[in-house]
């Protein structure tokens, strides 16, 4: 592996570009602007589940507390939620489910106003996200507006994932119950795109107008953790390079 060519290869992108990788066998890890902030998009999904999940793991709360998606609570796909009529009653291991897998934003947006975003913020610095923070419910187009954004730092979202990983986070049954979750993400066409058929990848997207993310731990020969954060004109040529990153660490 070519560490100097890959960050080439990611300089060359035309935005901002955040890259995080460990080799979860090694402890080997190197990066591009990997300690800075990058808009989160969906990423940030993945945080929130974390400290649910810890936050159930310690008695605080139950995962199955009933929440109501009301008409109004809906947004557009993606997601599941959106399609159901009238008002739906959901617990949250369920909206959890959806958050991650589906990357459904009116479950997200169910969660956060549950346990609100300072308490949300003051979690993540319990788990070792320190620079990673929620500034806004998803598609509140009003905050946007005023700059209100959500962010992640690359190599703390790796920190995690190899916490996860590796089943430091909280336990070993809750890591492997979080990592389970992440396998079932079904939107794949980044990370996992050009790895072969069948290569189990535990991982969060994130996508937005200017902004592609993926986050994840592939299970390779020599498993790693790879985090890509980008913000910048040209997604499709940023998912190209992504998904040939991919494969080319896979392949290491």
């Amino acid at each position: 592996m070519d560490k100097k060519e890959i960050v080439f290869r990611l300089e060359q992108l035309p935005g901002r570009v955040g890259f995080f990788y460990k080799n979860l066998r090694t402890g080997e890890s190197f990066g591009l602007h990997q300690q800075e902030e990058f808009l989160a998009a969906s990423v940030i999904k993945l945080p929130v589940y974390a400290v649910i999940m810890k936050l159930a793991a310690e008695g605080q709360i139950d995962l199955s507390e009933k929440l109501i998606c009301r008409e109004e609570d809906k947004l557009p796909p993606c997601g599941a939620l959106y399609f159901f009529t009238g008002e739906v009653t959901v617990d949250i291991r369920t909206l959890c489910g959806l958050m991650i897998s589906l990357s459904d934003n009116a479950a997200t947006n169910l969660l956060l106003r549950r346990f609100g975003l300072d308490f949300l913020n003051e979690q993540f610095k319990q788990i070792g996200l320190e620079k990673t923070h929620l500034e806004r419910l998803l598609f509140d187009g009003e905050a946007a507006a005023r700059g209100l954004e959500n962010r992640i730092v690359p190599e703390e979202i790796g920190a995690l994932l190899a916490q996860i990983a590796q089943r430091h986070f909280v336990s070993e049954t809750v890591s492997a119950e979080m990592e389970k979750l992440l396998l079932a993400q079904q939107i794949n066409h980044k990370i996992p795109g050009y790895l072969p058929e069948g290569t189990p990848v535990a991982h969060k997207t994130g996508e937005d107008d200017g902004i592609t993310n993926d986050v994840g731990i592939v299970f390779a020969k020599e498993p790693f953790v790879l985090c890509f954060a980008y913000n910048g004109p040209d997604v499709p040529q940023a998912e190209r390079t992504l998904r040939q990153l991919a494969l080319d660490l896979y392949n290491a």
